[in-house]
């Protein structure tokens, strides 16, 4: 059985729904590089919450949700939502 897999050398996601699609994950991203975030909470399939990023280029990361940053930026998103 083959699992399709994207590898990338930092933040790399792993295409697979039973389990934690972040194998590691990023500090930090320019805010401005961002297009669009996944929030993903703790659930049966993997006991932590994920953030992915997809970036213009169309690259996704994983970044660190306890991260300073990226609790930043997403509270920015959020805001930004708000004000819409």
């Amino acid at each position: 059985l083959l699992l399709a897999t994207n590898h990338q050398a930092t933040g790399a996601v792993v295409a697979s729904e039973l389990r934690c699609q972040c194998l590691k994950t990023l500090p930090r991203v320019d805010f401005k590089n961002i297009q669009s975030l996944s929030v993903t909470p703790p659930g049966p399939h993997c006991a932590q919450t994920e953030v992915i990023a997809t970036l213009k280029g169309g690259q996704k990361v994983c970044l660190d949700p306890e991260a300073p940053l990226v609790q930043k930026i997403i509270q920015k998103i959020l805001n930004k939502g708000k004000a819409n």
